[in-house]
C-alpha cells in the first residue's frame, strides 16, 4: 500500500494538481475571490429556489461536502501531516489550499453545467457525469476510471480507524477486559459505528444532507470553541509557532527527516485528503445542489477549503505545536488528543472525543453517497444498496488494521480519481470562463 501511494503522489501528480490550481486561479483572474461576500449571500439563502432542479439547497451541498472534509483530516491528517513533515508541511497545505478555492470553483461550477441523469432518470452530478457530458463517449474511459476509484477510494478506512484508535486508547486499555486483546474492543467500534452509520446511509443524499446540515456547524463550534480557549491561554507563543511554520516550509528539516521535496508532498496531500480540492468527491456533492445557475454553487464549493483547511487545519496544527507534544512518539488522533489533554486536561480529552465521534460519522455519512454514485453510474442504481452493505462492512474491516494501511489505502485512490477529475477540468475551463462572465454582468448589471 505503501508503494502505491508513493508512486501515485509522484511529481507528474502533484503538478497536475499544484499546476492546474496555479492555472485555475489565473485563468479566473481572481474572479471566485472577489465575489467572496456574494457567496456568502449565496450560502444563507438568499438565492434559493425550492423549484430549481437538484436534490439540496445551496447549505446543504455545502454542509454534505463538508461532513466529508471537515472531519479526520482536519484532526487525526493534520497531526500526521507534523508527524512525518514538521510544521512546515502547514505552510503547503495552505499553498494547496488558497489554489484549491479557483479549483473547487471550476469541479463544482463544471458539476451543475454538466449533470446527467441515472437510469432512473434523476439528475446527478459529478466528474463522471461532466466526463460524459461535457468531453463525449471518446473520454469515457476516463469515468469508468474516476468511478472504479471513488468504489473504494471512499471506504472510510482511515476515519474509522481513527475513531477505533481513540476510544480504545481512552476507554478501552483502562479496562482490564481489553488489556490483553485490544482487537476485541476495536471490533466492537467497528460494528457499533458501522450501525449507527447505516441508519443514515440508507436514506440517500436527502437524509445525509440534513443531518450534515444540523452536524457540521454544530461539531465545528465545538472543536473551534476548546482550540480557541487553548490558543488564547497560549497567545504569546503564536507568533513563535508561526515563525516555525514559515522557516520549517523552506528547510526541510522534518520530524522524521527528509526533503524539502517530501514534506511539499505531504502538505499537498494532507490538504488534498483534507479539502478534496481536484479530487472529485467534492463535486458528486454539490452536482446535488438545487440551482440553474452553475456559477453559483462554484462559489459556495470556492468556500469549502477557506473553511476546512486555512481555519480548521491550522487551528489544529497551532494548538498540537503550541503543546509541544508533536515530539511525542504517537501518531494520528492520539498526537491530538495528547496535546487537548495536556492543555485543557479531562474538559479537553472529554471535548475532543465528542468532536472526533461527530467528525468521523458524518464523514461516513458523506462518503457513502460518493461511492453509491459511483455505483449507479457503473452498473446502474439498483446496485446502490449492494455497495450500502460493502460500504459498511469496511468500516469493521477498518477499526481492526493498521493507521499505515488506512491512510495509504486512500491516498493511492485518491490519487487515481484526482487525474480524470483535473484532465477534464482543465479542459472545459474555458466553458467555466464563459459562463462566469455571463453571470458575472447580469449580477453586475442588477446590483
Amino acid at each position: 500500500m505503501s508503494a502505491f501511494s508513493s508512486i501515485m503522489w509522484g511529481t507528474p501528480l502533484i503538478v497536475l494538481l499544484v499546476g492546474g490550481g496555479i492555472f485555475f486561479t489565473a485563468f479566473s483572474r481572481f474572479i471566485p475571490f472577489r465575489y467572496f461576500g456574494h457567496a456568502i449571500n449565496i450560502l444563507r439563502g438568499k438565492y434559493d429556489n425550492p423549484d430549481d432542479p437538484g436534490q439540496i439547497n445551496h447549505f446543504q451541498a455545502l454542509s454534505s461536502a463538508l461532513a466529508s472534509t471537515v472531519g479526520m483530516g482536519n484532526i487525526g491528517g493534520v497531526a500526521l501531516a507534523i508527524h512525518t513533515g514538521g510544521p512546515g508541511a502547514l505552510f503547503w497545505m495552505w499553498v494547496s489550499a488558497i489554489i484549491g478555492m479557483a479549483t473547487k470553483f471550476f469541479t463544482c461550477t463544471l458539476s451543475i453545467m454538466y449533470r446527467g441523469k441515472d437510469d432512473n432518470g434523476e439528475i446527478q452530478g459529478g466528474p463522471m457525469y461532466v466526463i460524459s457530458e461535457g468531453l463525449g463517449d471518446k473520454f469515457k474511459p476516463l469515468a469508468t476510471l474516476f468511478s472504479i476509484a471513488g468504489l473504494f477510494g471512499c471506504f472510510v478506512l482511515f476515519q474509522a480507524n481513527q475513531l477505533a484508535q481513540i476510544v480504545r486508547d481512552e476507554i478501552y486499555l483502562p479496562n482490564e477486559l481489553f488489556l490483553e486483546s485490544p482487537i476485541l474492543g476495536n471490533l466492537l467500534t467497528g460494528i457499533l459505528t458501522a450501525v449507527i452509520v447505516s441508519l443514515v446511509v440508507f436514506g440517500g443524499i436527502r437524509r445525509i444532507g440534513k443531518v450534515a446540515s444540523r452536524m457540521v456547524p454544530f461539531m465545528v463550534i465545538i472543536y473551534l470553541f476548546a482550540a480557541f480557549i487553548i490558543l488564547i491561554n497560549n497567545l504569546s507563543d503564536i507568533p513563535f509557532v508561526f515563525l516555525s511554520i514559515i522557516q520549517d516550509a523552506f528547510t526541510g528539516d522534518a520530524v522524521l527527516g527528509g526533503s524539502l521535496g517530501m514534506i511539499i508532498i505531504i502538505g499537498i496531500k494532507r490538504a488534498a485528503f483534507s479539502n478534496e480540492a481536484g479530487i472529485g468527491t467534492e463535486a458528486m456533492a454539490h452536482g446535488a445542489a438545487k440551482t440553474k445557475e452553475p456559477v453559483r454553487e462554484g462559489l459556495v464549493a470556492m468556500l469549502g477549503p477557506f473553511i476546512d483547511t486555512i481555519i480548521v487545519c491550522s487551528i489544529t496544527a497551532f494548538v498540537i505545536l503550541i503543546s509541544g507534544v508533536e515530539v511525542a512518539d504517537v501518531n494520528g488522533v492520539t498526537l491530538t488528543t495528547m496535546a487537548f489533554t495536556k492543555e485543557l486536561g479531562l474538559f479537553g480529552k472529554i471535548l475532543l472525543m465528542v468532536a472526533v465521534f461527530t467528525f468521523s460519522l458524518s464523514t461516513m455519512f458523506g462518503y457513502s453517497y460518493y461511492g453509491r454514485k459511483c455505483t449507479s453510474y457503473l452498473f446502474g442504481t439498483r446496485y446502490k444498496n449492494i455497495y450500502n452493505w460493502f460500504y459498511i462492512i469496511a468500516i469493521i474491516v477498518a477499526s481492526v488494521i493498521s493507521i499505515d494501511i488506512a491512510i495509504n489505502f486512500v491516498d493511492g485512490l485518491f490519487a487515481v480519481m484526482a487525474i480524470p477529475t483535473m484532465i477534464s477540468t482543465l479542459l472545459l475551463s474555458p466553458k467555466v470562463m464563459a459562463e462566469a462572465k455571463r453571470y458575472f454582468a447580469t449580477l453586475d448589471k442588477n446590483s
